[in-house]
């Protein structure tokens, strides 16, 4: 899930800059628990499509009869499943169908940036569909700001990670010969509105990477925060620092909000 260089020095700069903001932005936080990717993945479309579909049609009015746009954070776990993005080679997903069949994975060719990664159970997924006019109109801070929510909570488990210049995600031992990756990234953004993002090996079986060079590189390990301390940790316990860390670098709010779908 690469494509995008990396700015390690304004890693600092970011902090600086979102904690001395005070105007906080409403963003709807939706926890899907485990669900299919392509539920998911149609779910996110129509809050992605709702927004931009908003965002032009305030255009078409008066500022005064403008309606705010909204924003949106989804947590959440996937089944076993390789997604592939729109500049990946499907040459990366080394299993064909019926090895996918016998270790109960799918795989979808999808409309985000960067190569092939996987996800599954363990791994704590984050969709945030934000409309970057209420926050900042620049991809790659984007990027560099989920990176750092993730680095910074790594640090509250004692394990030190930043970034591989002219990779996306986040790394432990960048540059060496023991660089491992932790946490893989890919978005989507239009009218600056963004989607898909991020996917954080927490308890993750790692044994599923196996099956494909991961973000088309293919002499690079993978790790999680289970294998880093010798010990699973609480899902909801990452998952509440990551939200901490988002809201201070993104200067958001985050509001509960049940999902807009139905289960049936």
């Amino acid at each position: 899930m690469e494509g995008a260089t990396s700015f390690p020095l304004l890693r600092s700069i970011f902090v600086i800059e979102t904690s001395s903001c005070k105007h906080m932005t409403t963003v709807h936080y939706q926890d899907l628990g485990l669900i299919d990717y392509q539920q998911c993945w149609d779910y996110q479309e129509v809050l992605f499509k709702g927004t931009i579909d908003r965002k032009i049609s305030n255009r078409k009015v008066d500022p005064e009869a403008a309606v705010t746009t909204e924003s949106y954070l989804l947590f959440l776990e996937h089944p076993h499943v390789y997604t592939l993005g729109k500049s990946g080679d499907p040459k990366n997903l080394l299993a064909d169908e019926e090895k996918l069949k016998a270790i109960q994975a799918s795989y979808y060719p999808i409309n985000r940036g960067g190569d092939i990664t996987y996800h599954g159970p363990g791994q704590l997924v984050g969709y945030p569909i934000l409309d970057l006019d209420h926050f900042f109109t620049d991809i790659h801070r984007y990027l560099r700001e989920l990176e750092e929510a993730v680095i910074l909570t790594l640090a509250e488990y004692g394990i030190e990670a930043g970034r591989y210049p002219g990779y996306t995600g986040v790394w432990l031992d960048a540059e060496t010969e023991q660089a491992r990756k932790i946490c893989a990234m890919g978005v989507r953004c239009s009218r600056w509105v963004t989607m898909h993002g991020f996917a954080f090996n927490v308890n993750t079986d790692l044994n599923y990477f196996k099956h494909i060079v991961p973000c088309g590189i293919d002499d690079k390990d993978v790790t999680s925060i289970e294998r880093e301390l010798g010990r699973k940790v609480p899902m909801q316990e990452v998952k509440d620092k990551m939200k901490h860390h988002l809201c201070a670098l993104f200067s958001m709010e985050l509001v509960p909000q049940e999902p807009l779908f139905s289960e049936a």
